[in-house]
């Protein structure tokens, strides 16, 4: 379990295709700090489990699955990423519950600088539609946010400049890839309903 809130933008350093899936290497700085082996990590957005570190960086194995609901397939070299380590029990919950489970790839429709903040503008995937609400929260590439405008086919959140320095979203670009994890709670709702 995450919060959505950034710790830090990691570089992939490495990738390698391996039978079965891709293993990525990643140097970081502040998710280093007390890590072990079997860890989680959430790299924007995806729960990964750490399979080895040292003082720069750290591996996790990408299954073939991951790599189908993610755009892995496609980071390469250079590439940042968004870094969070797993909740603990006694700590403080600043944005909202994200799983770590990434439901699909959307895209960037729009970006617009607004005074010293930013909106970003996402594409709604069809089969997500009824989880992205008015003012309720998404993660996006792991990070928790409102949605300020739901349009039609589109949402909008807003972005404070902090959010924007310490996240991979100051390089996204109208027609990027970013993770979309809608609000669990919603999931949980629709599923009581059902019932």
């Amino acid at each position: 379990m995450f919060t959505g809130i950034v710790a830090e933008s990691g570089e992939v350093r490495e990738v390698v295709d391996d039978e079965g899936g891709r293993r990525l290497t990643i140097a970081a700085d502040e998710v280093l700090d007390g890590l072990d082996h079997g860890a989680s990590v959430s790299v924007s957005g995806a729960c990964l489990t750490v399979e080895a570190f040292d003082d720069e960086t750290f591996e996790v194995f990408l299954a073939s699955e991951t790599l189908e609901k993610t755009y892995f397939d496609v980071v390469e070299v250079g590439d940042s990423v968004n870094l969070e380590r797993a909740l603990r029990a006694d700590a403080r919950l600043d944005g909202h519950f994200v799983q770590g489970h990434v439901d699909t790839v959307t895209e960037v429709v729009d970006v617009r600088e607004v005074g010293e903040d930013w909106e970003y503008e996402f594409a709604v995937p069809e089969a997500y539609d009824a989880y992205v609400a008015d003012k309720g929260s998404v993660a996006l590439d792991g990070i928790s946010l409102t949605v300020a405008e739901r349009g039609e086919e589109t949402f909008t959140v807003a972005v404070i400049p902090t959010t924007r320095e310490l996240t991979n979203l100051s390089g996204k670009e109208p027609g990027d890839p970013v993770h979309l994890e809608v609000d669990v709670l919603a999931k949980y709702v629709e599923r009581m309903l059902d019932d």
